[in-house]
Order: C-alpha cells, then structure tokens, then sequence
C-alpha cells in the first residue's frame, strides 16, 4: 500500500507529529511506501520526496504587506496545492492521510487528492475544522458557538487573543474553506478522543468520524516501580497548559513535597522570578533524561485548562505506572479513570489540585496502586499496536472502496 503522509512539520514537534512519526514508522516496518508531504524545514528527518516540500513559511514577520500576503496564503496555499499535485502524479499514493495541515499547507490539499480519486483521511489533533481558533475556548470557558459552522462568532468576540485583525484572518479562513468544501471531502476523520468526535458532530455525519484514540508503545516501556518522592510537570509553559494553577496549589501546601517542572515556553521567565521555593525548573527535556524523569515521580500532573484532546503526556505516565492528576476537560477522563488510575479536578482549581496531590504524596501505597492499574489500562485500551492494527483497517476499508483506476 502507497500512504502519502500530510504534515506541516516533519519532526518532533508536539503531539501532533509524536503521533504522526509513530505511525509513519509503523507503516514503513511494516512494508507500506510511505510518501512525505510537509514544509522545508532544518528540523525535517530525513525523505526522498524533500524536493516537493513547501517552502518554509514564518507569518508573524515582516512588514504590513507581508503579514497581508501571509494571512492569504494560510487560507489557500497554491504552492501547496502545485507541489502536492506533482508529487501525486509521480507518486500514484492509494490514501492521504492529513495531519497538522493548516496554515503552511492548508486544507486546499484535500480537494486535490480527491479530484485524483485518492481517498483522503484526517487526524482530528484538534477542534480547527469546527472552531477558527482550534481550542473551543472563549473566557476561559468551554464554548459550542461555531461547531455547526456559524462562524461568525469568532468576530463577534474577537477570540484570537482579544485582535479583530487576527480574529477576521481566521473567520475568512473558515469560512473560504467552507465554501472550498475541504473538509466535507474528507472521507474518514479519526478522532483521537469521543469527545473530539462529539465536537465535530454538529457538522459532519456520524459515519465519517471514527474514534481512534492515539496509542503509547507499551512494549518499548517498563513500568516503573522508583520513586523520588516529587510531583511532576511535563509540559509547554504556556496560557492554557495549567502550569501556574499547580505552582499555586504548590505554594497553598506549603512547599511540603519538591516539585519538578520540565519544559520551556513564552511563560518560563515569569514562573521562574514567581516561584522559587522547593521547585525546579528542568527546563525542556528529552530522549533518556525525561524517560528516567517520569520512571522516578511520584505522581504525573496534567493540570491543562483548556480542551486537550488525548495527550500522549497522560498516556505516557500511565505507561510508566505513574498515578496522573489531571484536569476534568476534554478528552482526558477518557483516559483517567477518577480514583482508580489517578484524580481528577476542576480546571483551575488550586485547592482542590492542592488537596489531591497531598492525599496521594503523603500515601506512597495507593499512588503505586493507581500507578499500577494506569499501567493495565493502557496496556488494554492505549497501546500502539491496537492503536495500528484500527489504523490499518480504516485504511484498508477506504482502499477497497476505491474505483481501481485513478
């Protein structure tokens, strides 16, 4: 089977290409041909169709008419549309399956795959096809305004960081991809998680949004039985990842247990001046030191205050038999089971983060016990060969549909 493989990136640079390098190094083990399509980039891991990428496009620089000719082009790129027919072309793929698309590749992609008859595929990393600015966020609070495709609402309340510039940028896009239809020629959505699949409801049929939920290589992973005696954060220090609600549920217990915050991100100065008491700031960690990071925690918090889908950061430390404290929004109490597996609390709510992680740091007994039963869960329901094996039957399913001459 030919997979042509659609992504803005083509590294590791968030949950979204996490998810697609795994697959993609699944379907290459496993003696598919798999075809490149992203944009140039220093980062990019090595691929024979580099040639055909995009050229890399930054649209946060420049001057007036730049930013102008940047916000057109993340609505319709034709360079993307030119590149991807010729790869098709050399290529013959029989699937595309889309990633993180928007904006450097945009949507437009899709409407050329299917008038060459190649069913198209897309991985709902997030909300972008039912909301302009992709979080279903709106003070804070969760918001259902556009899910059926009433854009308007996205000016009315200029959700894109308070800007109508940016906040028009955005309704244009949605809209023009509206009119384009390039998402309702998508053959099959897979949503990472129900509630995904429920949010994009309003707008596409039923039988077009599959769940499947992103899979952690269980095999690849041993279940940790140390212990140091630190609460964990791994994550962006960034508005919306919850990192300052769990340095101020740190500070309301006193400092009692050490906290570890590994990551970087636009907010890492500020928590840093803040927050220096029986705290350290790992900064961004990878590869054997984040894997030895997460073995030795006590407990893994999760403490996001705006709609996460289904973060690889949970399944991970329930991989490594890690208790998770987590945040009840989104995607997330599909994968912690409250009180079994881990606790749950209200976005942005000190005290009651504060009081869960001083239950469980002062009872070394049940955080192992919800470790242990967060490892058997994802073992049956999260690994990455189940995860694969639902991948390859979509993929198979939309194949044999397909008329044999394209």
């Amino acid at each position: 089977m030919k997979v042509l493989l659609a992504n803005k990136f083509l590294f590791n640079n968030g949950g979204a290409e996490a998810v697609l390098l795994q697959e993609r190094m699944f379907l290459t083990s496993s003696g598919a041909d798999v075809i490149d399509f992203a944009m140039q980039h220093e980062r990019n891991i090595e691929s024979r169709y580099a040639n055909h990428f995009v050229s890399r496009q930054e649209y946060r620089t420049g001057g007036r008419l730049a930013k102008i000719k940047s916000a057109l082009s993340l609505i319709h790129s034709r360079e993307a549309v030119s590149k991807l027919a010729s790869l098709i072309e050399e290529t013959r793929p029989d699937l595309m399956h889309c990633h993180n698309i928007y904006h450097q590749l945009t949507p437009s992609i899709v409407g050329v795959a299917k008038s060459r008859g190649i069913p198209v595929v897309l991985t709902l990393h997030d909300s972008k096809p039912v909301c302009p600015v992709h979080t279903r966020m709106r003070e804070d609070q969760l918001c259902s305004s556009c899910l059926a495709g009433d854009f308007h609402h996205v000016l009315m309340h200029r959700c894109a960081d308070g800007s109508i510039a940016q906040s028009a940028t955005l309704y244009m896009e949605a809209v023009i991809q509206r009119w384009f239809g390039s998402y309702e020629k998508v053959d099959r959505f897979l949503a990472p998680s129900q509630f995904m699949r429920e949010s994009v409801l309003p707008r596409f049929a039923a039988d077009r949004v599959q769940v499947l939920y992103n899979g952690v290589d269980v095999s690849g992973i041993s279940a940790s039985d140390r212990d140091k005696g630190y609460v964990l954060y791994c994550g962006r220090l960034a508005p919306g990842k919850g990192a300052e609600t769990l340095l101020r549920a740190h500070e309301a217990a006193d400092f009692r247990w050490p906290l570890v915050v590994a990551g970087s991100g636009p907010l890492a100065d500020s928590l840093k001046a803040q927050f220096t008491r029986n705290v350290r700031f790992a900064g961004q960690l990878s590869g054997e030191t984040l894997n030895e990071t997460i073995a030795e925690a006590s407990v893994v918090v999760v403490p996001s205050e705006w709609c996460e889908n289904c973060p690889m950061s949970v399944l991970e430390a329930m991989a490594y038999g890690k208790a998770v404290v987590a945040t009840r929004v989104g995607g997330i109490p599909e994968l912690v089971d409250d009180r079994v597996t881990g606790l749950l609390f209200e976005p942005g709510n000190t005290d009651e983060l504060r009081h869960h992680l001083d239950c469980l740091m002062n009872d070394a007994t049940r955080r192992a016990g919800m470790g242990a039963a967060g490892r058997s869960r994802v073992e049956a329901d999260f690994s990455l060969e189940k995860h694969n094996t639902e991948l390859m039957a979509v993929y198979r399913s939309l194949v044999s549909e397909r008329p044999s001459s394209h």
